[in-house]
């Protein structure tokens, strides 16, 4: 069933919903939570779907929030708001309101969907496309408990990654993530059926893929280890190859679907690794509300970090080596006091005043010692100092 309205209010959609929920015969409402889809016109057909699909898992009221943009100046000005409430057959296992937001009533989103929210329920919001990079930050966001983005449709996932980092506040997550939970469980169970300690690891997978960041993220985190991240023409993850002290694992995955796991010793199995569709991956998040504390660990070790050759012990720029300390100039300028030979060819020769270069001895000689007093040694014996050479020594 559905019910269109135009200009309409929050009070006219609560009683339009009451209404169709009487007219299919389910007055009770059964949903467990509010989902909020924040997108444009363009994305907002396939993210409904996938929601529609995930409500069969987890009944809810889903809430689309599209922000239009009037064609003309003079309609700019004016705020409406359209709704289209679905129920029954059409909205899944729960209720769907689709919102149009025109001119300024689209800068306060968040007043129009607040009276919408389920009474007593969690909310979740996701952004399919446009995600800001602080979340938690944005008035819609504010108010939910688990707030979902997705870094591949961004133009520079890799970079946004970074930013996610900057800004994480317990209950952000990211599709990326969701993405790879298969890969994190194949590799889990590979690491305990045998013991072995692993020295390094290369994910390899297409560039620019927020998932194979991700990943190298997570095991270079648990692990540890040096974890190099490698380029090949996908799709997505193509194979995580990692070296141990009793040979190597390989988990390598190229055409998207089957992937053959490898254990040195050990037969090849097949494993099923498919990609997964975004309604598979929205209701794995919608299992469970709480931070998620394993990505936030994975997303502040930080994409810089990779390719280095120690996972932890380069995580800022190595320090310069110190230079040798400084000889110190008092057994020189004794030695030219009492060695009145070499004061004069010094004179003669134009021997540099001064000491030698700090730290650095001259080629061939051993560093100046110093001098024992005079009545130990006579003047006359003393060796000649490190840094005269040629004429001057004579």
């Amino acid at each position: 069933m559905k019910t269109d309205l135009t200009d309409t209010t929050a009070s006219k959609i609560n009683k339009a919903l009451v209404k169709g929920r009487r007219a299919i015969g389910t007055p009770a409402v059964g949903m467990v939570l509010t989902l909020v889809i924040v997108t444009d016109e363009e994305n907002a057909y396939d993210a409904l779907k996938a929601a529609n699909d995930a409500s069969r898992e987890h009944p809810s009221r889903t809430l689309v929030v599209i922000k239009r943009v009037s064609r003309s100046p003079r309609d700019r000005t004016q705020s409406r708001l359209d709704a289209e409430v679905r129920v029954g057959a059409d909205a899944g296992t729960g209720e769907t309101v689709v919102l149009r937001l025109y001119g300024e009533v689209a800068d306060h989103a968040q007043s129009v969907v607040l009276p919408l929210l389920l009474p007593d329920a969690p909310v979740v919001v996701w952004w399919p496309v446009d995600a800001p990079l602080d979340p938690a930050g944005d008035p819609l966001g504010a108010l939910a408990q688990r707030r979902v983005t997705d870094t591949y449709s961004s133009e520079q996932p890799v970079r946004e990654l970074t930013a996610r980092a900057g800004t994480y506040k317990p209950g952000d997550t990211d599709l990326s993530w969701t993405r790879i939970t298969p890969w994190r469980s194949m590799l889990a169970a590979a690491l305990d059926q045998v013991s072995v300690e692993v020295k390094a690891v290369e994910v390899e997978g297409e560039e620019y893929n927020p998932s194979c960041e991700l990943l190298a993220m997570w095991l270079a985190d648990r692990l540890d280890v040096p974890v190099r991240r490698s380029l090949s023409s996908g799709p997505g993850l193509t194979a995580v190859r990692m070296e141990t002290s009793h040979g190597p694992i390989t988990l390598d995955r190229a055409d998207g679907s089957l992937a053959t796991l490898s254990i040195d010793g050990q037969p090849d199995r097949a494993v099923a690794l498919k990609r997964r569709e975004t309604a598979e991956l929205i209701a794995e998040e919608l299992r469970r509300l709480d931070p998620d504390d394993t990505y936030a660990s994975a997303l502040r070790f930080g994409v810089h970090r990779l390719n280095v050759s120690n996972g932890h012990a380069d995580t800022v720029e190595k320090p310069k080596e110190p230079e040798e300390p400084e000889q110190p100039e008092q057994p020189v300028a004794a030695s030219l006091e009492t060695s009145p030979d070499v004061e004069a060819a010094s004179d003669v020769e134009g021997a540099p005043e001064g000491p030698p270069a700090k730290g650095e001895p001259a080629d061939g000689e051993a560093p100046a010692q110093a001098p024992a007093p005079e009545a130990a040694q006579p003047p006359a014996l003393k060796p000649v100092p490190s840094g005269l050479s040629g004429k001057a020594a004579k």
